[in-house]
């Protein structure tokens, strides 16, 4: 079980800092992101850009609220997640945990995360999520090898039928 986001799964954590690119913004990390979903003007969201995860936050803590939040941050949070893992190491590096299971231990947030053992642990679960469809999308990839190989495969199998036609 993987339980906290520090040393090795440091990049874990939304504050890691790796640049995501979310409807057309680029964030300097995934809780600028989806800090700024918060907004109830879109027209808002590029100050979270270059903001840092904890300012990100209190911004985040400030701003007039959209409407529609509750129903929609666990759908965003799994967008940004998503937008994040799309940087090719850091998407091998959370591939790499396996079937481990995410759990993130906080001191004040039960609903992302898990306080003495108590909690939804809903950024683990969708961590995991996200994982399961790299993962999933990775075994079902085509690779450069495999074309290479079917093209011959056809060029031979067509050459076959050529020599046999009369």
């Amino acid at each position: 079980m993987i339980k906290y986001f520090k040393g090795e799964y440091e990049f874990l954590h939304n504050a890691y800092n790796t640049p995501v690119i979310y409807e057309g913004v680029e964030y300097s990390n995934a809780e600028a992101a989806f800090q700024a979903q918060k907004c109830a003007s879109a027209d808002l969201r590029h100050l979270f850009a270059d903001l840092d995860a904890v300012t990100a936050k209190k911004l985040g803590r400030e701003i007039n609220l959209r409407d529609d939040w509750d129903e929609v941050k666990d759908d965003i949070m799994r967008n940004v997640l998503a937008a994040k893992f799309e940087n090719e190491d850091l998407r091998d590096m959370l591939c790499s945990t396996g079937d481990e299971e995410i759990v993130m231990y906080t001191k004040r947030d039960a609903y992302w995360g898990v306080i003495d053992g108590e909690g939804e642990n809903r950024l683990g679960k969708i961590l995991m999520e996200v994982r399961s469809k790299l993962m999933k999308d990775a075994d079902n990839e085509v690779g450069e090898e495999d074309v290479d190989f079917l093209t011959t495969c056809i060029l031979d199998a067509m050459n076959d039928v050529s020599d046999e036609a009369p």
